[in-house]
């Protein structure tokens, strides 16, 4: 047995407003239906579904993490910012990521990284 790919689901309060982040992001809308709350964004190779039916317990702390590991992450970083984001700077972790941590309007985590050139 063997899986083909892997699409983390997201759940949000807003579709509307947690689309307009990942689009900040890089991400692309594939298909939305805002009857069901649910988008399917991309960005490279990378899928993410937004689901609001899934958002069961709105104000409980998300406690997953999504790592993005973009080709260039001074870019990544730049071009968000670009696009209306606020983000930190980028810092050396003790395992050997340059990383810069942000969560999504609704609290989901991401971590954004790559390695570092020895």
């Amino acid at each position: 047995m063997s899986l083909n790919r892997l699409v983390p689901m997201q759940p949000v309060k807003s579709l509307s407003v947690s689309v307009a982040f990942y689009e900040k992001l890089g991400f692309r809308v594939e298909s939305r239906n805002d009857e069901w709350g649910w988008s399917m964004l991309s960005c490279g190779n990378c899928q993410i579904m937004l689901d609001q039916s899934i958002n069961l317990h709105p104000d409980i702390p998300r406690i997953s993490v999504l790592y993005l590991y973009p080709d260039d992450l001074v870019d990544f970083r730049r071009c968000a910012q670009e696009n209306g984001l606020c983000l930190p700077e980028i810092g050396d972790t003790f395992y050997g990521m340059a990383e810069f941590r942000i969560e999504d309007p609704d609290g989901n985590r991401l971590w954004i990284g790559q390695v570092r050139e020895q």
